[in-house]
Order: structure tokens, then C-alpha cells, then sequence
């Protein structure tokens, strides 16, 4: 089954939605970055968020990113999301592992936490970026970032992400939705909504039972006059480029690249986001130089 970013209102506009699934994304930063079950879980969620964020972006341009870093194994996790939801990612440590929490589950909030900040920047092509965080609440992700959307943004926000492992290490099932309040919304509404997002199973549970992203928020939102605006397909899809990685070379200044060439050794450098690899050689900085 396809990834899924569904954006939606319901109530006459009084609730904006954004549901969906990652699973085929969360999978591929998982066997790039050769996550364990909790790292996978971690970045996981992280992407999560960053897709749904990325879906509601306007302009090719527009970037959000988001970071956190609770002092944890983790070791940091950051994720960039473009439009119609393309995000990159990496986790500081993908090979952790901690036991099951009290719930049985992994152990996301012990693997990120709780010393920390969640910081999320949105640059929308103004003059400066918008930088806004909030110390980490629990490290579980999903309550930090609702915890985030009512202090830095003033809208109260439900939000859940999950991602369910196999015992193979492989992606399950991962999705997650954003459910906001808008201005002028009614007390009752928001406590009708709340008991309901309480009662149904988790997300990754109904995406693991074969429901589509779309059933799924037609479930919960039955009766509420719910109106689909946007569907698209998310992706795990990094930009890096040799044209990047060199420019990237260049700025750790002249000293240190002429230091390199008379090593005579091959410079190899990694994208953090995808492992990609870049080589080069003396020759090649020693044409970086010439420039």
C-alpha cells in the first residue's frame, strides 16, 4: 500500500486534520541508516511529524526542520521536510537499544530524553526563519509536539505518531495524524474529539488491520461533516549533491583543504541524511583550490 498525506476539515472548518501513513518511508530511512527497533521507532515518528508538517508547506522553497535532543542514547534526531511532504532524516545513534517501557513498547521517550529541547525552524522565505522550541515534555515525540503546537502557536493540537517494528527489524506499520482546534471551536466539540481519539485503537494498530489513512480519519470523524482538501503521496527523498559536498569542502577553509592535498589521500564524505558517499581525491581538491 501507497503512502498517504490526507489533509482535511471537519465542523465547518473548526477542525484541521492532517492524517498519514509512512510506512514505505519510515522503512527506508530504517535500512538506510540500519536502525534498530527504538531508533527506527524514533526517527520514525520524527518523519512522521515531518511529513505532515512538509504537507501543508506552498512553495518548493519553504523548508521546516525539526530537532530534538533530550540527552538520551538517541544522541539527537533531525528531520527536513520540503512540500507535498519529501522529508530527510537521521538519528545521532541508529544502533541503541533499551528495554520495553512499562507499556510493553519501545522505549522512545527513554532513547530521546527528557533534557532537552524540541526546536522546530519553518523558513518560508521571509528574511528569517521562524525558530520556535519548547523543553522536551515526555520524549515520546508525539506529546512533545502537541505540547509544542499550544505553547509556541497558541493552537491546541492532538497528535499521534507511531511505528510498529517486525522481529525481522523491518517497518510494520507507521503513520500518525495532527488534529487542531481552530479559533473559535466550542469547548464541547474539542472534549467530543478528545474522547473519541481516546477510544479508537492506536493509529499503527488500524494501518496494521489493512485500513487506508482515509477510513481511518472517516472513522473517527463520522458525523463531524468531514471535507478531504488534499491527498499526497509522502517519500523519504534526500537533495544532497557532489555540487553540495564540495561547496560543503570549501568552507572549512584554504589551510585545512591544502593540509589535505599534501596528505595525497582520498577525502571521503558522507551525507548524514542518506550515507551517500562522495569521494575526492588530491586531484579533485587540489582543483577546489585552484578555484
Amino acid at each position: 500500500m501507497k503512502d498517504t498525506i490526507i489533509t482535511a476539515t471537519a465542523k465547518d472548518g473548526m477542525v484541521r486534520i492532517i492524517a498519514g501513513s509512512t510506512t514505505n518511508l519510515v522503512e527506508k530511512a530504517r535500512d538506510i541508516h540500519g536502525c534498530t527497533p527504538v531508533a527506527a521507532a524514533t526517527l520514525g515518528r520524527l518523519l512522521t511529524a515531518g511529513a505532515l508538517l512538509g504537507s501543508t508547506l506552498k512553495s518548493e522553497k519553504d523548508v521546516t526542520t525539526l530537532k530534538i535532543n533530550g540527552g538520551g542514547d538517541a544522541e539527537g534526531v533531525v528531520v527536513t521536510a520540503y512540500k507535498d511532504g519529501i522529508v530527510k532524516g537521521y538519528i545521532g545513534n541508529p544502533y541503541g537499544d533499551l528495554p520495553l517501557n512499562s507499556k510493553n513498547k519501545l522505549d522512545v521517550g527513554g532513547y530521546v530524553g527528557k533534557n532537552g529541547n524540541l526546536i522546530i525552524i519553518k523558513d518560508l522565505g521571509l528574511k528569517d526563519p521562524y525558530v520556535g522550541q519548547v523543553p522536551i515534555f515526555s520524549g515520546e515525540i508525539a506529546e512533545d509536539l502537541a505540547y509544542y503546537f499550544t505553547v509556541s502557536e497558541q493552537t491546541p493540537s492532538a497528535v499521534a505518531l507511531g511505528v510498529l517494528v517486525n522481529t525481522d527489524y523491518s517497518i510494520k506499520s507507521a503513520g500518525g495524524f495532527i488534529v487542531q482546534m481552530m479559533p473559535g471551536a466550542d469547548e464541547l466539540l474539542a472534549d467530543v474529539i478528545t474522547y473519541r481519539l481516546e477510544e479508537i485503537p492506536s493509529i499503527t494498530t488500524l494501518l496494521d488491520e489493512g485500513k487506508t489513512i482515509k477510513e481511518i480519519i472517516e472513522y473517527i470523524f463520522d458525523g463531524m461533516d468531514l471535507k478531504i482538501l488534499e491527498e499526497v503521496e509522502p517519500e523519504f527523498k534526500c537533495n544532497c549533491s557532489r555540487e553540495k559536498v564540495e561547496k560543503a569542502l570549501i568552507s572549512i577553509g584554504e589551510k585545512d583543504l591544502k593540509e589535505i592535498a599534501a596528505e595525497g589521500k582520498d577525502e571521503e564524505l558522507k551525507c548524514h541524511f542518506c550515507n551517500a558517499s562522495y569521494i575526492f581525491t588530491k586531484e579533485d581538491i587540489e582543483k577546489i583550490l585552484q578555484k
